[in-house]
């Protein structure tokens, strides 16, 4: 990963070595960082020295990209191959002396770019309100005294204190700490938070086992330390990536790559006709300026310029609807890609589960509990009332008859780092938040919990010794700690009566046994006694003379809603995979729980089985396993990648810095928005506003809508470029007059079918959408049955037109009367077309109050009709002609010559409506 330099030149006062210090900052001891950065760490900074070092290293934050300009974005919206060739015919108009066709055929080129900008833009302001709202103070040391500043004010040298809740600033080296535990998994992936010393270690060190270190945007869950800060902004590790993610690729989609296929064929297929038009019309006597006219009308008329705007709205309306559901679209074409989604890769924490520890059984004077069923809302509710009629208080209350269950929910709420606070609940490691919610549920108040018990002193919790131990004001001892740690050191145990008994290895090991098969992380507790003057605590007061009180098993439980989005998705077609930093037991324990799997049979590897995979080997193992635990960032890139070379189309979740890569390479990226990193946010295409499994189910449904809208609206737009291009053709090859001029052709294309087809874009979602197989990622975006009906309506139009056109030229009828006869027909046709492909025909006519749109956009396209023929002036300007009531009657059997064969296309391609 290329490193963000310093600046060549150190502020005055720092030593020029201090870059190379800098770097291995983790490996340097905190005396020799200290004088390199010329600080105290006693009084820190002085102001005016951090002012001058402020302005030679930049403010502490991520440098963004630097955004294009609004008239750069705008001119992004032209770069099509459809509107380079309509540019490139209103020049040739213009030179040619027909001013007011060219500026009708760039104003085409122009409405589309407006929409397009529009919403765009509107997504981004989204995306930059949401990072914009992210402020952070700090506590730190300047002149000797400490204040509080903005995060963005920190400059190298700085002394910050942290404590639990905070959120680290910027890069640290720990100067002392306290039972410092800091949450890193956002930029390691380690789900549990990491115990701190101030001790350097190896510089090859791997970032996740830099103890002596504190990165910025990691949390602080327990505990207080001093740091130094080493590294600002881009310098810092989350910088670095930030920094290598920083020039983003255009989004590439099923739709977008599709779409790119689709215009250069079209384009192709559109100038090879120009050019044939021409030649045949040249060649049978006609001058080379008419069928210069000719073969630009032909051009007008097969190239689909309204498609982009109504592509564009389309997906808008999805943007919007997603919106409401929770899920910001950064892209437009990624609201298409959710819903061709395949696959979807999901993170455990906080997206298919609660995001919170939570106690689920007790073990205690030999019985096993089960914390919901104990204390359920309505008891808690009683026990603070009068005893129930005819129950005797010990039998509604389990604390009364089982005393070793009271002890050991009382030992997890004293041998205890986490306190509650108003602002942010309960602040600290998620285990010890547990365990007081725990307390909590069971009506222990902590307050007079500690009061009656004070803690004397303390033996922190540290890895290499797996537990904590509590000294309290009336000599009781307390231990917490894992099931090995706490049992050795244990003599006998509590029995429910409060009396003691022989140890039973066997039944705990047992209990161990069936928590640790559900997933739960398994802590022991034990009490023991202290001399009577004692006040400090040392590890030989803990051995062998405990009494073992009970266990405690716990877990991050699944949401309820991500357990029927999960059942929706799997009906639907989609597999869904978990990828976590986790352990494997507890993450099979919740893919179990939430159904994943084939035949409930769950799939689990780790990550260090992934090492040396072969490329092939990989792409099999990553399609038939449901669980990867313990996975390392560029393993879950590997995943993804693996997966789409099977042909998947990916989906892929995560919050941290390290999930970055692995966004940016799905084929739809999907970042938390309450607790992602902003690293995250930026790779990925679509934020969660609620972090939510449940939201992206929901955002694939709409995202499959939009693609049934988007299909209805190909068939739709796509016959009336057929009849208009093919009758321009035709006429050339028979050496008739044009039924329509280029500029009509315009008016039907962007005013009258626009009015006509946009209403498809608010269509609601048909029933049972999610209970369809998803399309395959390679099915073209015209696929057989599309082409056959587009066809088919190209080749109705086409005799329509030229049926009305030689009709009334037959019984005598001026060029512009046949001309605008054969328009009105069209049209008209073209309503009775459009409520064929519309819901509206298919679920009744009740549905009609629910596609406002769609009456509204008929009686536009009705009303704009109308203007074209009897207005004056647009006579004029079209070379129209207006028409008399017996005319308009004659272009309505148009309606009824339809009705057939809209009944046909229904037939032919079926799929337009209501399925994928």
């Amino acid at each position: 990963m290329p490193k963000v330099p310093l600046p060549a030149a150190p502020p005055g006062g720092v030593d020029p070595s201090a870059a190379a210090d800098l770097e291995q900052a983790h490996a340097t001891a905190t005396p020799a960082l200290v004088e390199a950065l010329a600080s105290d760490p006693e009084r820190g900074l002085s102001g005016d020295e951090a002012q001058h070092r402020l302005r030679a290293w930049g403010p502490n934050q991520l440098h963004e990209r630097q955004a294009r300009p609004a008239w750069l974005r705008f001119l992004g919206q032209f770069n099509d191959p459809l509107l380079y060739t309509l540019l490139t015919v209103g020049g040739v108009k213009l030179l040619l002396g027909e001013p007011s066709e060219a500026w009708v055929i760039w104003s085409v080129t122009v409405i589309n770019a407006v929409i397009g900008y529009v919403q765009e833009n509107k997504a981004e302001t989204a995306i930059a309100t949401l990072a914009r709202s992210v402020r952070t103070q700090v506590e730190v040391v300047r002149d000797g005294r400490r204040q509080r500043l903005a995060s963005e004010q920190l400059v190298p040298g700085d002394v910050v204190q942290l404590e639990a809740g905070n959120k680290v600033p910027a890069d640290l080296r720990l100067l002392a700490a306290r039972e410092l535990r800091v949450d890193e998994s956002g930029l390691t992936g380690e789900s549990l938070p990491v115990f701190k010393t101030t001790e350097p270690v190896a510089p090859d060190t791997p970032l996740a086992d830099r103890h002596g270190m504190a990165y910025a945007g990691s949390l602080v869950t327990g505990g207080q330390a001093l740091g130094l800060v080493v590294a600002t902004g881009n310098a810092t590790e989350v910088g670095q990536i930030s920094h290598s993610l920083a020039e983003q690729v255009n989004l590439s989609t099923p739709l977008t790559r599709k779409f790119e296929g689709f215009t250069h064929t079209l384009l192709q297929l559109v100038l090879a006709l120009a050019g044939l038009t021409f030649l045949v019309g040249v060649a049978r006597g006609r001058t080379a300026t008419e069928m210069f006219d000719g073969a630009v009308a032909l051009a007008v008329g097969a190239i689909p310029e309204e498609l982009p705007a109504i592509v564009t709205v389309i997906l808008a309306i999805g943007v919007n609807r997603m919106a409401r559901r929770n899920a910001i679209i950064r892209k437009l074409p990624a609201v298409e890609a959710l819903g061709s989604t395949t696959v979807i890769c999901s993170d455990k924490t906080g997206t298919l589960t609660q995001n919170r520890m939570t106690v689920m059984e007790i073990y205690a004077g030999g019985e096993r509990w089960n914390l919901g069923q104990l204390w359920p809302a309505s008891e808690l509710e009683q026990s603070s009332g009068p005893p129930l009629p005819g129950v005797e208080p010990a039998a509604r209350d389990p604390l009364s008859r089982n005393l070793a269950l009271r002890e050991t929910l009382l030992a997890g709420l004293l041998c205890n780092d986490a306190r509650p606070s108003r602002q942010q609940g309960l602040v600290g490691d998620p285990t010890e938040t547990a365990l007081l919610q725990a307390a909590a549920t069971a009506g222990l108040d902590r307050q007079q919990a500690l009061d009656r018990h004070p803690r004397r002193d303390a033996i922190p919790f540290a890895s290499e010794q797996q537990f904590m131990a509590t000294l309290h004001g009336d000599q009781r001892i307390l231990l917490k700690g894992s099931v090995e740690a706490v049992l050795s050191r244990c003599r006998a145990q509590l029995a429910a009566d409060g009396r003691e008994e022989p140890f039973d290895s066997a039944a705990i090991t047992a209990a161990v046994s069936a928590m640790a098969s559900q997933g739960q992380r398994v802590l022991a507790f034990a009490v023991g006694q202290a001399e009577p003057r004692q006040r400090q605590l040392a590890h030989e007061h803990l051995s062998g003379s405990l009494v073992f009180l009970g266990l405690q098993g716990m877990l991050d439980p699944p949401r309820p809603e991500a357990l029927a989005a999960v059942r929706a998705c799997q009906r639907a077609g989609i597999t869904v995979k978990m990828i976590t930093g986790d352990h494997r037991d507890t993450a099979r324990w919740v893919a179990t729980e939430l159904g994943l799997g084939r035949g409930g049979t769950v799939q689990a590897v780790e990550g260090r089985d992934l090492e040396g995979c072969p490329a092939g080997e990989l792409q099999e193992l990553a399609a038939r396993t449901d669980v990867f635990a313990r996975v390392a960032p560029a393993q879950k890139l590997a995943l993804v990648q693996a997966l789409q070379a099977r042909g998947a189309v990916v989906a892929m979740t995560g919050d941290g810095v390290n999930d970055a890569p692995a966004l940016k390479q799905a084929d739809i990226g999907i970042a938390m928005g309450r607790g992602g990193t902003e690293v995250a946010r930026e790779a990925a295409d679509m934020l969660l506003t609620d972090d939510n499994f449940a939201t992206i189910e929901a955002a694939v449904e709409e995202g499959r809508s939009v693609y049934l809208n988007l299909r209805k609206t190909l068939a739709f737009v796509l016959p009336v470029n057929g009849g208009a291009s093919g009758t321009i053709l035709l006429g050339a090859l028979l050496g008739l007059e044009l039924p329509v001029t280029a500029l009509q052709v315009l008016w039907l294309n962007m005013v009258c079918s626009l009015s006509l087809s946009v209403p498809l874009a608010f269509e609601p979602q048909p029933p049972r959408l999610m209970e369809q197989p998803p399309r395959p990622p390679d099915q073209p975006l015209l696929n057989g049955p599309l082409v056959r009906r587009v066809l088919m309506v190209s080749a109705f139009y086409w005799m329509l037109i030229f049926g009305v056109f030689l009709g009334v030229a037959a019984w005598g009828g001026e060029l512009q009367l046949a001309r605008t006869m054969a328009i009105q027909a069209l049209v008209l046709a073209q309503v009775v077309y459009l409520l064929s492909l519309s819901q509206a025909s298919k679920a009744g006519w009740r549905q009609w109050k629910r596609m406002p749109m769609l009456l509204g956009g008929i009686s536009l396209a009705l009303l704009l009709q109308v203007l074209f023929s009897q207005v004056a002036w647009m006579n004029r300007f079209f070379a129209t002609a207006a028409l008399s009531g017996s005319q308009w009657l004659l272009c309505a059997l148009a309606m009824l010559a339809m009705l057939p064969v809209a009944w046909l296309g229904d037939r032919l391609d079926p799929m337009a409506g209501q399925r994928l």
